[in-house]
């Protein structure tokens, strides 16, 4: 496994890659890495001949008053997993290299990007969109691997790419969870112990949005789910609902096979998102 920290590096890299005929995949991250983050890898290494990892704590998509300078810095430990994981190469860059003073442009999207997240974090995917996008010019991959747990984020990002006609594709990887079924998060370790209990029912809630498919509208169902969470003791930023593909409205339960729930929410400081479609166990 190759380590790098400057753009040149990495550009001679990608280049002889690309004269060898070797096809790369990528799997970006903000490090902390857990096995979620290794599942993108081991995917990636089944398909690419080349694997690229990246770790940078993307300061702009941290919205005010969020843990940007709490968010853990594992560098070493995150390196010695890769290590172990097939991945070719990491690249490790500085803020400075990224966002050059005035050099900063703005890419945003304006409708699936306000809503739910983006609606609580304004701001927040506007950085993520332009983070991935000079990742994506700068490694040249075949593949991004990304997984759905952050599920209006891959669509955002899935989006982009269209959008913008990059010659990459955007491959979902499913969500990888723990034990009790609670998403694996990097944000998970800040749970204390009776938090961390707690927070394992929060998948098993928006599970039982099945339960409501044949006996009232998806607005009732979202308003009951909101309902037991915050009995639970869950401080609920958001329950929806919604069309798996665009994230738009689905007032009933009709064509349940394209319904997807997507919820948000807070124990302490600590903020959960979680999502799964129709049929999913």
């Amino acid at each position: 496994m190759e380590v790098f920290r400057s753009l040149g590096s990495v550009r001679s890299y990608i280049k002889k890659c690309r004269l060898s005929g070797e096809s790369i995949g990528f799997v970006p991250t903000m490090g902390c890495l857990h096995q979620g983050h290794l599942s993108l890898v081991e995917k990636s290494n089944l398909q690419d001949n080349r694997t690229i990892a990246s770790i940078f704590i993307n300061p702009l998509q941290f919205v005010k008053g969020e843990d940007f300078e709490r968010y853990p810095r594992t560098e070493s430990e995150d390196l010695e997993r890769l290590s172990h994981s097939g991945v070719d190469m990491v690249f490790l860059p500085e803020e400075s290299m990224i966002y050059p003073a005035g050099k900063v442009l703005t890419i945003a999207e304006g409708k699936i990007s306000k809503i739910l997240c983006g609606f609580h974090r304004p701001g927040h995917f506007d950085g993520v969109l332009q983070v991935v996008l000079k990742l994506l010019n700068l490694v040249q991959c075949d593949r991004i691997y990304l997984g759905q747990k952050d599920y209006q984020q891959w669509l955002l990002i899935k989006l982009m790419v269209e959008e913008l006609f990059l010659e990459t594709e955007v491959i979902p990887c499913p969500i990888i969870r723990e034990s009790d079924g609670l998403a694996m998060s990097s944000r998970n370790r800040y749970l204390s112990e009776s938090q961390r209990c707690l927070a394992a029912q929060f998948p098993k809630l928006l599970k039982k949005f099945h339960d409501y498919s044949g006996s009232t509208s998806t607005a009732s169902a979202e308003e009951f789910i909101f309902k037991d969470l915050q009995k639970k003791g869950f401080e609920v930023d958001y329950v929806r609902i919604l069309n798996s593909r665009d994230l738009s409205d689905s007032e009933d339960f009709s064509i349940p096979g394209n319904l997807r729930i997507l919820g948000a929410v807070r124990l302490g400081k600590t903020r959960l998102i979680d999502n799964m479609a129709w049929g999913e166990q």
